[in-house]
């Protein structure tokens, strides 16, 4: 039963099998009515040049030596050059998103090539065949390059490849085998099986292009497979929301999804969001999201790492940029479910200086954003670790929308909830007291940095005399006076 399960997980969610396929992976053996004929092959490799007035069609089909016909199609050997590489298909057609990509890339960068490489008669495969495939289709690429580069106007460092799952180590292979050094590969959310920890010269790697940025969207585990690549393979690898899960894309159970038949939907929302997110960075440059370095996911989520410091913040997708000397750079940021996708980040570090048990009760907190331009709706204090007594505790929390200047913060005790069970459970060796003893804890003050603006404030409790909250209860914090405000942010992070 596992592996039937397994079977029916991978065959939709590009793992094992797909509709169609067969032949050689170079596609140079011919249908012996074709050969009777003496007809030519069809090219299983095709670039074809998108402009403003067919960016919905096919474009204008070029080959390697084809000189009058690249001119025809208007290339401009001067300008960037963008390739757009697709992945594994069940369909055996483009996907959506590739139109909206196009679109995105043409608005933003009018004079540019933008070029779409396809490779459908070689990704609608078995996947260990497509996945074969890849080494082919990169030689390809990396043969039109070398052709192109016999033009002395054409340099490589305006070269951009663009390639999404197993497109992004058809990308890295390209780059391994032409002559000369790519200017830029990004890497959307690349495909993760027979990828996994394999030797960089056998998937994407930093050593493919002079900058390599990934998106990874869907990093989960299920089942021994994971869709996307969880291993940091570029020079920036950014994780969105983690990397694992995607908000805004309905089931997170899988096995769940394949009962109810909806696989198919969660597991092209969650991998299709890189794209989506690298289409956001060009489209909506007033509202750019920017991704934090940290070690882990965990430590993001405890609000550790928002440090612009020493080039620990970055641009996403398009966006993105290079940072000297650094490999495998693991950053996160969080976003919303849909475009555009910016949030805006804080860190608050909150101080328990005086307690009174909480015996064995779970405890929710949740704080309230008062700001210029708004108040925020009520957003959790996710705990990972034990609270700290007499120490201070650090928690990420993030808005849609911009807060402006923070005014004033509210913080609420909700009372019970089962999520935080066993994370106050672990100490009761701290706070066991008779079961009657009111449950109450005591803070003064709440220190805030914004991960956009990189503004450190400094709260302190409305009513100095009141510094307790039980559950069920709020408490005010209004900014400290100046000159604490210049002592006490000097503690952030």
């Amino acid at each position: 039963m596992r592996r039937l399960v397994l079977l029916l997980y991978a065959t939709v969610t590009c793992c094992i099998a797909a509709r169609g396929g067969g032949g050689d992976a170079t596609g140079a053996e011919l249908p012996e009515d074709t050969q009777d004929r003496g007809l030519k092959p069809k090219p299983q490799v095709k670039f074809n040049l998108r402009s403003w007035a067919d960016s919905e069609e096919d474009g204008c089909a070029f080959t390697t030596g084809q000189r009058e016909r690249l001119e025809e199609c208007g290339f401009n050997a001067t300008a960037k050059t963008f390739f757009i590489i697709h992945g594994w298909t069940m369909s055996g057609m483009f996907e959506t998103w590739l139109g909206s990509l196009v679109a995105a890339l043409q608005e933003r960068e009018r004079d540019a090539n933008v070029v779409v490489v396809d490779w459908l008669p070689l990704a609608h495969q078995l996947y260990t065949d497509a996945v074969n495939n890849t080494q082919v289709v990169g030689k390809s690429i990396a043969g039109l390059l070398d052709w192109l580069q016999e033009n002395p106007l054409f340099q490589l460092e305006n070269v951009h490849l663009i390639g999404y799952s197993l497109g992004a180590h058809v990308a890295g292979f390209a780059g391994n085998h032409v002559h000369g050094t790519i200017g830029r590969i990004t890497g959307l959310d690349p495909a993760g099986p027979m990828f996994e920890g394999v030797d960089p010269s056998k998937r994407l790697s930093p050593d493919d292009a002079n900058f390599v940025d990934v998106l990874h969207t869907y990093t989960r585990e299920t089942l021994g497979v994971s869709i996307g690549i969880q291993m940091p393979v570029g020079h920036v690898d950014i994780y969105p929301n983690g990397g694992d899960f995607q908000p805004g894309c309905g089931l997170s159970d899988v096995l769940g999804a394949i009962a109810y038949g909806t696989i198919g939907e969660v597991v092209k929302c969650e991998h299709e969001r890189s794209v989506h997110l690298f289409v956001d960075s060009l489209v909506n440059q007033d509202k750019q999201s920017f991704a934090f370095q940290c070690t882990d996911s965990s430590r993001f989520k405890k609000g550790i790492c928002l440090s612009c410091r020493k080039n620990r913040c970055n641009g996403i997708g398009y966006n993105a940029r290079k940072t000297r000397n650094r490999r495998n750079s693991k950053m996160y940021l969080k976003t919303r479910a849909d475009m555009p996708f910016k949030v805006y980040h804080y860190q608050m570090k909150m101080h328990v200086f005086s307690y009174q048990t909480l015996g064995e009760a779970d405890a929710t907190f949740f704080v309230t954003l008062h700001g210029t331009n708004g108040e925020s709706d009520p957003l959790s204090l996710e705990m990972l670790d034990q609270i700290g007594l007499n120490a201070t505790n650090t928690f990420l929390v993030y808005t849609e929308e911009d807060m402006g200047e923070l005014l004033k913060i509210k913080l609420t005790w909700e009372g019970t909830s089962q999520s935080w069970y066993d994370l106050w459970k672990e100490l009761k060796s701290y706070w066991y007291r008779p079961a009657k003893t009111p449950q109450e804890l005591h803070i003064r003050r709440i220190r805030v940095k914004s991960g956009e603006t990189q503004q450190r404030f400094a709260f302190c409790v409305e009513d100095s005399q009141l510094t307790s909250i039980t559950p069920g209860k709020e408490l005010w914090f209004v900014k400290c006076p100046e000159e604490w405000q210049k002592r006490s942010v000097s503690n952030l992070l």
